[in-house]
């Protein structure tokens, strides 16, 4: 292979922001600040926003629309006679 053409992949240390959640992977991302791990490793750090222990799909708390006050079910009634 020749050098200087493939990314940096590394272990990166990803934190959601909202819980702290924390998890390592490899990956190809730039990071500027490092973190130290609790095994004594000090590895990059990449801030997310959201991530599977955050975000409502995967926690169970998304809502779904059919439950929010019927508008699906009153768009059906009003629009779904239409003759085809």
């Amino acid at each position: 292979m020749r050098d200087g053409i493939h990314p940096n992949y590394r272990e990166v240390c990803f934190v959601d922001l909202s819980n702290g959640f924390k998890f390592v992977t490899r990956s190809c991302a730039n990071t500027k600040e490092t973190v130290k791990m609790d095994d004594g490793r000090e590895l990059p750090l990449f801030k997310l926003d959201t991530s599977s222990e955050s975000h409502p799909f995967y926690t169970g708390t998304q809502k779904s629309v059919d439950n929010l006050g019927g508008r699906v079910e009153k768009f059906r009634n009003r629009y779904g006679k239409v003759a085809r």
